[in-house]
């Protein structure tokens, strides 16, 4: 992977329509190139997010009390809740470059930040006519730990990724996440215990480059 350094931005529990307010406002500035390339981690209270593919079969019962939002992402369900590492990405990418190009980057990157936390981890390639695996996944075990959705608009990303570090897993179960019903969502804590968000979150913007 080439060098791309990344101004980091922190935030703890922000609610998710807010986020997306300001992630725009951010995207905007790149476009103009009024800020360098961001990185802003987060967290979000409970809310599933759907994508332009997502079927109505997958989406949760209302009953469970979490809402659902249409975003503007690619992929499909996703959930978002506390113990959960969000990373926006606001990046230009080079010319020739595509959305896909960087997914794989950032599935890299976290893969290698994974692996500084004593997780074996990698990408996988969507065999043909499958549902697309874009994301994250253990090693040693096969379950999906982190879900990737991005977008472009004049050059410039949008969204990003969503790392399980420490929280509750049974609302995957309520829905079905990425597309995937025999999917198995997993976390750092299910995974390797003894991990904590402050690390968590040093070592993601270490893997990305991002100060």
């Amino acid at each position: 992977m080439k060098a791309r350094p990344l101004t980091l931005v922190q935030d703890e529990l922000v609610d998710y329509d807010k986020a997306m307010e300001r992630m725009a406002d951010l995207v905007g500035e790149r476009q103009r190139d009024e800020r360098p390339d961001t990185l802003w981690l987060l967290s979000h209270p409970s809310v599933y997010t759907v994508g332009r593919r997502t079927l109505s079969a997958h989406l949760p019962d209302p009953s469970r009390g979490i809402p659902v939002v249409e975003t503007g992402r690619g992929g499909q369900l996703t959930y978002h809740g506390p113990g959960q590492l969000v990373g926006y990405l606001i990046v230009k990418l080079d010319e020739g470059e595509g959305i896909v190009d960087y997914v794989r980057e950032v599935e890299l990157r976290l893969v290698d930040a994974l692996g500084r936390m004593g997780l074996p981890a990698e990408r996988r390639d969507t065999p043909p006519g499958s549902e697309l695996l874009t994301g994250v996944w253990t090693s040693e075990t096969g379950r999906k730990i982190a879900s990737i959705g991005m977008r472009q608009s004049r050059s410039v990303t949008s969204h990003g990724f969503a790392l399980n570090v420490d929280g509750d897993l049974a609302p995957w179960d309520w829905a079905v996440a990425c597309g995937m019903p025999d999917v198995d969502m997993t976390s750092l804590k299910r995974e390797v215990e003894d991990t904590s968000m402050d690390e968590v979150r040093a070592t993601v913007a270490a893997s990305f480059e991002a100060t």
